[in-house]
């Protein structure tokens, strides 16, 4: 795919309720089936947003960090949210290893925290997040890789018309 201006959304981020917004707009801009690849250091916010996206999917329990469990799933009325963190991973063959290439289909959203410790072993990205400590606030830059993640972003740009 192309890049192009309407492939990359970015701004600031100031606080967490600003993390959580992002995720719940995003939430809105979805579709079933999508990959988004979460990236950034330790404590960037990637759990926090998403949070923020699956609450903005209906999700009204806790959502936990997977960082000790790998994977983390939420089954909401639409389809199905996997938030998986490789940050543990030694080897890619982990990712094989533990069978989570079947979590992923047209009826799921997957969150990838730490993408690159399965090398080339997961399916493409349709978004990636990058988050980025900046301040007391964060920067993100959101990119779409497929034809899907663009639709996606061009929900997220596109205000919705008044009633």
């Amino acid at each position: 795919m192309a890049m192009d201006d309407t492939s990359v959304h970015c701004g600031s981020l100031p606080d967490e309720a600003a993390t959580l917004a992002l995720g719940g707009a995003l939430a809105h801009a979805l579709q079933a089936g999508v990959v988004i690849f979460l990236q950034g250091d330790l404590g960037a916010g990637k759990t926090t947003f998403s949070r923020g996206l699956l609450a903005g999917l209906g999700h009204q329990g806790r959502v936990k960090s997977p960082t000790y469990t790998l994977v983390e799933s939420y089954p909401l009325a639409e389809l199905t949210v996997h938030h998986f963190d490789l940050y543990r991973f030694a080897d890619p063959e982990e990712w094989d290893d533990a069978g989570f290439r079947d979590y992923f289909g047209q009826d799921t959203v997957c969150l990838v925290e730490w993408p690159d410790k399965a090398g080339d072993l997961l399916p493409m990205a349709d978004l990636t997040l990058e988050l980025e400590v900046s301040g007391q606030g964060r920067t993100y830059r959101l990119t779409a890789s497929t034809e899907t993640g663009q639709s996606c972003l061009t929900r997220l740009s596109t205000p919705p018309a008044a009633a």
